[in-house]
């Protein structure tokens, strides 16, 4: 009877906390001029920068270019934003001769008295590393193309960056379009450059005096596939792989793609008279006839071998027109403007290309790369953890839509992660960390172990329903909320000696700081638990059903967070997390169990707000990562403390730096981050609009002294 009563109390307590949210609009004066606001942040290049390329996309394909509007100079931009083509379903695999199985990678971890088979990167030897490296690498994203200008001089060598002048292109962030302006040989050369919002294709106009003399062509080039950890365009191996034209007709024509097993297509069209051939194996240049000084082009990257016809480049150009100003006019906005802090600009900056980036990289039908569509990282694989920080946000800028476009993926690869929770000897389905668009896992000494990307898809749901509020949206995900709870609740190990459930070892936290065999009870993820196994019998009790028994002991019995010295540790077992160094570093999500998640019954404030000041005294920001800023600031809020949000989300080090593209730069190797900019827009919303149960003044986040003038409307309240 004492147990029951327990759950039902709990169960009020989690009632409240995941009540449905209001969209308030808090804006004491006029509606916000959405387009004042987006265009006084339209991106202006005057120069070639590797660091700052521009991208069009749809959040299926993007298409990033130099100031030439096409990807004319790639070399240049090789070691900053690449010039990439990417879509949601270029991949490829190299061939495997050497028959690599992927139980040859599997590695045998103890968990409470039974050996419990993991996906591991071997080291050694060297049959096993080789396994390790096919599987890691294999599949990997595709650069699907590359079209550039070919440049020419009088004198007839080709030309480079320094020989363009009065270089002006500006990204109109209301329309999608990038304007490109520059001069070469004493000609002016003006390009438009659009992508199609439900196609995978790019549309160009050029107008130019040099389209008549010759010396400016359009030239499109096909690369074989490269595995590296960032690379993926080889242009060393033609005889690799094909690339077949097809002419359809006098302005229209198909190339044929062949690498290995992977076959695609570009089909091709262009306005005013041109021929295009093919020059080199897999290079092929559109010449102007001379008789005129525009050209349209349209190309469209296709996983149908026969090709799809591309629309034309001003159908294309009001297609995209129109579906921008959509997405502008309709969701969230926020204005700053009027506000005296110095740094209001800066974050108005960030918040609107963070939602124009977030837009075509990340709202896909399938998790994105932490890289989107620009360029590789981990070899072009989504990181499921990372999926929320990608996505989540569109829930909360009224953008459900943008987010529900990816759910339906995790139930194509259901099977894969049922079959990762059988070998391993759990019920339900155990989500991948480090996959790829068949929902493949990777090997890794880091990712099989993490466990925080399992709720992601009881938060995604729960986002669904809040805003639907129907049993249509219950229906439809409730298999995948049940079984992911099946998992959590058989992943919760009963330790009788001491009466209750514990999760670990064998176990990596999301601060990816400890060692699987030492790890056990990490806070965050503790309170994770709790918070998705109580989305899930909710989902029950909406749909008629009786509570699970299981899914309730182990709400019931699940370990406390754990404590020490007054202060949450990052996990139970890691006593020393404030003395010992590397222990204060990488992610401090001991601060997402209030912030990331709203606070419980198990939750102590006092001790979270003693917690947060530790943090804030002994982390080592410079080792950290884009999105740790905005988890910060969330918890900064919960707590009441908005100066300090404010200051986490603008924290001057380098990993919270954005570039003039909006792109939240990490290091050498990862100039992009898209977590970052999905985490500051759900800090942004959560600090503007509040969360369940908030009744204090508009905008909790942001300082109540007068210094931060903030309109906001169409936000949701954050759980």
């Amino acid at each position: 009877m004492l147990t029951r009563l327990l759950v039902l109390g709990t169960l009020g307590l989690l009632g409240n906390l995941l009540r449905q949210p209001t969209t308030h609009d808090f804006s004491p004066e006029a509606r916000i001029d959405r387009k004042a606001v987006v265009t006084r942040h339209n991106v202006v290049v005057t120069r070639f920068d590797s660091m700052q390329s521009l991208s069009v996309g749809n959040g299926e394909f993007a298409f990033t270019v130099d100031p030439t509007g096409l990807q004319t100079f790639p070399e240049t931009y090789r070691q900053g934003v690449p010039l990439g083509t990417q879509s949601q379903w270029g991949w490829h695999s190299f061939p495997n001769p050497q028959q690599y199985r992927i139980e040859e990678v599997y590695k045998d971890y103890q968990s409470h008295g039974r050996m419990i088979a993991y996906m591991y990167a071997y080291s050694e030897p060297t049959r096993k590393k080789q396994a390790s490296d096919w599987f890691r690498e294999n599949p990997h994203r595709l650069q699907l193309g590359q079209i550039g200008f070919g440049l020419t001089k009088a004198d007839g060598t080709l030309a480079k960056p320094q020989d363009l002048g009065h270089i002006r292109q500006v990204l109109n962030l209301w329309t999608g379009e990038i304007r490109s302006h520059f001069e070469f040989d004493g000609q002016s050369v003006d390009v438009w450059t659009v992508a199609h919002p439900t196609q995978d294709q790019l549309a160009v106009r050029v107008q130019s005096p040099l389209l008549k003399t010759g010396h400016l062509v359009l030239t499109i080039r096909f690369p074989y596939a490269a595995g590296g950890w960032e690379n993926n365009v080889d242009w060393q191996n033609p005889e690799r792989h094909t690339s077949r034209l097809r002419p359809i007709n006098a302005n229209a024509a198909v190339v044929d793609r062949t690498l290995d097993t992977t076959h695609y297509s570009a089909g091709i069209v262009w306005r005013s008279k041109a021929s295009l051939e093919q020059t080199e194996p897999h290079t092929f240049v559109l010449k102007p006839s001379g008789q005129e000084t525009s050209l349209d082009m349209s190309c469209r990257f296709s996983k149908r071998p026969t090709g799809e016809t591309p629309t034309s480049f001003t159908d294309t150009q009001t297609r995209s027109h129109r579906s921008w100003a959509q997405f502008w006019e309709s969701g969230g906005a926020v204005d700053f403007s009027g506000s005296t802090d110095p740094r209001t600009t800066e974050l108005e900056r960030r918040v609107v290309l963070s939602q124009y980036l977030t837009r075509i990289q990340c709202a896909g039908s399938m998790p994105p790369q932490e890289t989107g569509l620009t360029y590789n990282s981990w070899y072009g694989r989504p990181h499921l953890e990372m999926h929320w920080w990608h996505a989540a946000h569109f829930a909360q800028w009224n953008r459900i839509d943008l987010l529900e476009r990816s759910l339906g993926w995790y139930r194509s690869v259901q099977k894969k992660a049922r079959a990762i929770a059988e070998r391993q000897g759990f019920k339900g389905v155990r989500w991948q960390k480090m996959t790829d668009e068949d929902g493949n896992e990777s090997p890794s000494t880091i990712s099989p172990f993490l466990i925080w990307q399992q709720p992601h898809i009881l938060y995604f749901a729960e986002l669904a329903y809040r805003h639907h509020q129907n049993r249509a949206t219950l229906e439809k995900y409730k298999e995948l909320v049940f079984d992911t709870a099946d998992f959590m609740a058989s992943y919760a190990y009963w330790d009788s000696t001491r009466n209750r459930y514990i999760l670990g070892k064998a176990l990596i936290p999301a601060q990816e700081r400890f060692k699987p065999e030492e790890t056990y009870n990490p806070t965050f993820e503790l309170a994770y638990w709790r918070w998705g196994l109580s989305v899930a019998q909710q989902w029950r009790e909406r749909l008629g059903l009786a509570r699970n028994p299981k899914w309730d002991d182990v709400l019931t019995k699940l370990s406390l967070l754990p404590v020490q010295d007054g202060l949450y540790l990052a996990a139970e077992s890691a006593p020393d997390s404030y003395t010992f160094q590397p222990y204060m570093t990488d992610h401090p999500t001991v601060l997402g169990a209030y912030g990331f998640l709203p606070a419980s019954d198990r939750l102590d404030i006092a001790t979270m707000q003693r917690t947060f000041d530790k943090v804030m005294a002994v982390w080592h920001w410079e080792d950290t990562w884009g999105w740790d800023y905005p988890l910060v600031a969330m918890t900064a809020a919960r707590l009441g403390r908005p100066k300090q949000a404010v200051d986490a989300l603008l924290m001057k080090v380098t990993k919270n730096t954005y570039l003039p593209n909006g792109h939240n730069y990490q290091r050498d190797n990862l100039r992009v981050y898209l977590p970052g900019n999905g985490g500051l827009l759900m800090a942004v919303s959560m600090m503007c609009a509040g969360w369940d149960g908030y009744a204090g003044p508009a905008s909790p986040g942001f300082p109540q002294d007068g210094s931060w003038k903030v309109r906001w409307e169409g936000l949701n309240r954050m759980p």
